[in-house]
C-alpha cells in the first residue's frame, strides 16, 4: 500500500477487543509511537515516513499480538470519485495496450472500493470482496479499475519521484446528493431525493457517502479527483450549491476524522461534463457544466479555492459501445487534469494548465459588433471554427439567464480574430430592433466534433471553458 508523506504524517487505525490496551508502531525496526485503545475498541496514531524511499514493514504491536503489513510505501493518494464516466480501464479505447503497459508502473498501488450501500455511515468495508485491499497495478487488477484514476496517476508519477497511491470509489447513475453527507445536504435548500438509472432500486441521500467514503475518512489523502454530474442532469441549479457544499464537507470531515494528517483544504479536481448525444439540442448539460464551476466559468474561484478542472466538452465519442454518455477516450481528460494537478495541487511554477478564458468585452453598436479579449491579451489563441458563440436579443419584456434553454439566442459568427481576441457578428440583433442582453460559448450538450470547438489556447491546446453572461450588455 502507499502512506501519505509529509510532515504531517499517516493516519493509521485499527481494532482490538482489549479496552485501554498499549498499541506500539513500528516502521521496520524503528518505534514510530504508543496509541492507547479507546471504550470503543479502536485506536488510532500518526506515522511519518523515516525518510528511505523503499518499502517498509508497518508492525502493530500490543498485548494480543503482532499485526505486520508488508511492502508499504510513502508518496501521494488520491482518492477517485463518482459516477460511471470514473469507471472501467475495460472500456477504453486502447484498452488493451494499458492493460499491457501496466509491469511499467509498479511504483503505483491500488485500492478499489465495492459497491456498496449503507443508511448509516459506516467505518470499514465488508470482507466480501477480495478486491477490497491494497493491489499492486496487473492486468487482472487494472482491468476493472477506474479509467481516470489509472491514467491520472500514471501521467503524475512521471513528474514526481514517489509512488502513488489511487483510491477508486465509485458508482455508475449515481447523483451527487448519495455521495453527501446530511450535513453537505442541509447547506442548500433543496430537499429533492433522487432516483438514477443505476443498477440499484433503492436511491436515496447519502447512501454512499454513508458505504463507499465515510470509510476512508481515517486514511490520510492528499488530493481528491470526481468525474459525475450526469445523474443531475435535471437539476442543475441545485449542483451549483451541492458540489461545492459536498467538497468543503469533505475536507472538513477529512481533515478531523484523519488527526488532522489531511490538509483542511485539501486539493479537489473535477472533469466538467463531456458530450453526449450528436445533437445541436441545448438541453441541460450546459447548465450542469456551469454550475459545476459554481456559476463562475472557470476554477480555481472564490467560491473552489484549490479546485481544478478538466475542460471535456470538445470530447465526444459518437461510436461508443457503452452509449454517447460513456466516451471511451479518457487519456485528454486525465492529462488535462494532471496538468490542473501540477499548477493548483502540487504549485509548481510556469504550468500553462487553462484554456483561454474571456477577460473583457467590447460591444461596438455602430457596427454590429462584440470584441472579447481572452485572458488580458497575454495568451495567444487557436480559433478552429467560426461558430459557437451566440447572442440573446432581448426588449423591455424578456432578459436571458443561464436557465432558458433557446428562448431569444441566436448564432452569433466569429467576423475575424487576431493573437489574443475575436470579432462576433452581432447584426442579427439589430436586424430585429433588439439590444443584446447575452453572450454564451458552446452552450449546448454536445457543441463541437473531437477537438473542434471554437477557442483553444494556441501553446497548451487547451479548449476555453464554455461561459455564459446575461447581464453585461443592459
Amino acid at each position: 500500500m502507499v502512506l501519505q508523506r509529509g510532515s504531517r504524517g499517516a493516519s493509521v487505525w485499527g481494532h482490538s477487543p482489549k479496552h485501554g490496551d498499549k498499541i506500539d508502531l513500528y516502521l521496520d525496526d524503528q518505534h514510530s509511537g504508543s496509541i492507547t485503545v479507546n471504550s470503543h475498541g479502536i485506536w488510532q496514531g500518526v506515522v511519518h515516513n523515516p525518510g528511505g524511499n523503499h518499502g517498509y514493514h508497518l508492525t502493530a504491536s500490543s498485548s494480543l499480538g503482532n499485526i505486520t503489513l508488508k511492502d508499504v510505501w510513502f508518496g501521494d493518494v488520491w482518492l477517485c470519485s463518482g459516477q460511471s464516466n470514473m469507471n472501467f480501464l475495460g472500456e477504453l479505447a486502447n484498452a488493451t495496450e494499458e492493460i499491457s503497459d501496466t509491469s511499467s508502473h509498479q511504483d503505483i498501488r491500488l485500492f478499489k472500493a465495492k459497491a456498496h450501500l449503507s443508511t448509516t455511515p459506516l467505518t470499514e468495508f465488508t470482507r466480501t470482496n477480495l478486491r477490497e485491499r491494497w493491489l499492486l497495478p496487473k492486468a487482472d487488477t487494472v482491468k476493472y479499475f477506474s479509467a481516470v484514476c489509472w491514467l491520472f496517476g500514471k501521467y503524475l508519477s512521471s513528474h514526481v519521484s514517489y509512488p502513488i497511491g489511487l483510491i477508486d470509489s465509485d458508482w455508475g447513475g449515481t447523483p451527487i446528493e448519495a455521495w453527501s453527507s446530511p450535513d453537505a445536504l442541509q447547506k442548500c435548500n433543496s430537499t429533492q431525493q433522487h432516483i438514477s438509472p443505476s443498477p440499484v432500486t433503492s436511491r436515496s441521500n447519502t447512501v454512499l457517502w454513508n458505504a463507499m467514503i465515510h470509510p476512508f475518512l481515517k486514511s490520510t489523502i492528499y488530493g481528491a479527483l470526481w468525474y459525475q454530474g450526469e445523474a443531475n442532469y435535471g437539476n442543475a441549479f441545485d449542483y451549483s450549491c451541492r458540489f461545492p457544499a459536498m467538497i468543503d464537507d469533505w475536507r472538513s470531515k477529512f481533515h478531523s476524522a484523519s488527526l488532522q494528517t489531511v490538509d483542511a483544504m485539501f486539493p479537489f479536481g473535477f472533469v466538467q461534463l463531456a458530450p453526449n448525444r450528436k445533437t445541436s439540442e441545448v438541453g441541460t448539460f450546459p447548465q450542469v457544466r456551469w454550475a459545476q464551476t459554481a456559476n463562475h466559468g472557470k476554477v480555481p474561484n472564490n467560491r473552489l479555492k484549490n479546485v481544478f478542472m478538466a475542460v471535456a466538452l470538445d470530447l465526444p465519442d459518437y461510436a461508443s459501445p457503452r452509449g454517447t454518455i460513456h466516451p471511451r477516450l479518457k487519456h485528454d481528460v486525465a492529462a488535462r487534469l494532471v496538468l490542473g494537478a501540477l499548477a493548483v495541487a502540487y504549485k509548481r511554477s510556469g504550468i500553462d494548465y487553462q484554456g483561454p478564458y474571456p477577460s473583457s468585452y467590447t460591444l461596438h453598436r455602430h457596427s454590429n459588433t462584440l470584441i472579447i479579449e481572452y485572458d488580458n491579451g497575454r495568451s495567444p489563441i487557436d480559433v478552429r471554427s467560426t461558430t459557437g458563440f451566440q447572442i440573446c436579443c432581448t426588449t423591455r419584456h424578456k432578459v436571458c439567464h443561464a436557465y432558458a434553454e433557446d428562448n431569444g439566442w441566436i448564432n452569433a459568427p466569429i467576423k475575424s480574430h487576431d493573437t489574443s481576441s475575436i470579432t462576433l457578428d452581432t447584426s442579427k440583433c439589430s436586424l430585429s430592433h433588439h439590444s443584446i442582453g447575452g453572450l454564451r460559448y458552446e452552450w449546448s450538450e454536445s457543441p463541437c466534433d473531437f477537438k473542434q470547438c471554437a477557442i483553444y489556447g494556441a501553446s497548451n491546446y487547451l479548449p476555453s471553458p464554455p461561459f455564459i453572461v446575461t447581464r453585461l450588455f443592459q
